[in-house]
């Protein structure tokens, strides 16, 4: 299978690759879920509920920035990818 159809296929996760090897990302992840808990301690089922909206929010803002990130940062990476044929091009017709 080639790389391209390995992520189509959903067998590279570009998202996944850095988070599951970071340790400071993980300690981060441990501490937001401890504070989640204790701030949900003493919540109304209304200020819950205001809560989760909060959270779907966030999460659907930080998808879109992601999804943006990636495709930019792709984007990016070939523009390099040309630029250096390109030259090596350019250096070997001279």
């Amino acid at each position: 299978m080639t790389t391209l159809e390995d992520l189509w296929q959903g067998n590279i996760i570009p998202w996944e690759m850095f988070v599951r090897n970071d340790p400071q990302l993980k300690s981060l992840l441990s501490d937001a879920g401890e504070n989640y808990d204790k701030l949900i301690a003493d919540l109304t089922e209304k200020q819950m509920e205001i809560l989760e909206k909060y959270k779907y929010t966030l999460f659907e803002m930080n998808s879109f920035t992601e999804q943006a990130a990636f495709k930019y940062g792709f984007s990016l990476g070939v523009r390099l990818m040309i630029e250096s044929v390109q030259t090596k091009l350019d250096n070997n017709s001279v």
